[in-house]
This record gives structure tokens, sequence and C-alpha cells, in this order.
């Protein structure tokens, strides 16, 4: 295998829109890939709690180490392993754990901000964006807070009311203009996934 068969495919989007969907809907049919979470990469903010949501902002692109997530990315295009951080959601806190990951044809890069970096960008073979309304993100999104991360219903709402919409409309939304491919309704639209499965299966051979 050469350098230049790595190819990194960015599938961007709203917290809620669909992104992971679209990613297990790729893992039934294409074997040859790895995925790497733009959430692994938050930086700690352990001093916060469901009392002071807002406290640090994970809406914000300063959220994350994109140092660090530049260099994995850089190391998996020259088809170097990398120790890969994980994040403690419930304590908001990297953990002292890492993932080690070994490259792949394809890597799956996914995350709400990945198209803002322009570093970053520029690494990305192909850029998806998913483009979900947002009532339907916001339900997902209050859904999983609350039954996975500990969350309370009202500082799901302060949370989003305060930062995640407002982020969402700055950050997010206007990198859309970036993609190469906008798939709406994300794992919802069949057809749009059976295109993006047949051009990850021409690069894997």
């Amino acid at each position: 295998m050469t350098k230049n068969e790595i190819k990194i495919i960015g599938i961007c989007g709203g917290s809620g829109s669909g992104k992971t969907t679209i990613v297990n809907e790729i893992a039934q049919t294409v074997s040859d890939f790895i995925v790497i979470p733009q959430d692994n990469y938050y930086k700690s903010a352990e001093y916060m709690s469901n009392r002071n949501i807002t406290a640090f902002n994970f809406d914000h692109p300063d959220a994350f180490d994109n140092e660090l997530l530049l260099k994995h990315l850089r190391l998996l295009k020259r088809f170097k392993p990398i120790e890969m951080p994980e994040y403690d959601f419930v304590r908001h806190r990297r953990k002292e754990t890492t993932i080690t990951v070994s490259p792949r044809k394809v890597v799956i890069f996914d995350g709400i901000m990945i198209f803002v970096n322009r570093e970053i960008r520029e690494l990305l073979d192909l850029k998806i964006y998913v483009d979900t309304p947002d009532d339907i993100r916001f339900i997902r999104r209050l859904q999983r807070d609350i039954n996975e991360r500990g969350r309370t219903l009202e500082s799901v709402i302060t949370q989003y009311m305060e930062v995640v919409r407002p982020g969402h409309f700055q950050f997010v939304e206007p990198t859309k203009a970036f993609a190469d491919i906008i798939i709406p309704e994300g794992g919802r639209n069949e057809r749009a996934l059976q295109v993006l499965v047949s051009f990850i299966r021409q690069i894997v051979g």
C-alpha cells in the first residue's frame, strides 16, 4: 500500500444530524475503514456540571484540540498509527487512556466543525455535509444527553438555547459551502447513502 492510497472522508453536520447513522450504514457494506470522531478531541472541562453547563462552550471551534487532531490526521495520511484520545462526556474531561488506531485505506472523520479549520479541511479527500432540520436534531440531542450523559432536561435546553443553537448558525451551517456532497435528512436518505457507499467501495477496491 502506498501513501497516496489513504483517503479521508469528512462527514460534517450539526449535533443530532445523523452523522453516526451514516457511518453505521457504511460499516454494513465496507470493512476496510476506521472512524475518527472529532468529539474525542474536545479539551477537558471537568469543572462543568448540570448547574453551570454553559461554563465551557462545546460549540465553538476553540473547544477542540485542533493541533493534536491535525497531527493525527497527517500521521494517518502517511500510513502511521496514532493514539487517539478518549473523552468522558459525563465528567467532561479527556480520559487517561487512549485508543491505538492503525490506518486503513479509508478514514472516516466526523464531527460538527470538521470543515472550520482550513488546514484540516485541506486534508479531506471528500467532504460530506448532513443537513437535517433543527427540530429533529434537537430531539435527538435531548434524548442522547439525558439517556447517555446524565444530563437534566433543564440543562440540555439551557445549553441548546445559549450555545448550541447560536454556535450552529455561526460556525457549523456556514461550512456547508465547503461540502462536495450535501445529504438531506441524514441516514434516512437511502439513495444518497447508496451513492456514498458505492464511492467508498471504489476507493477500497
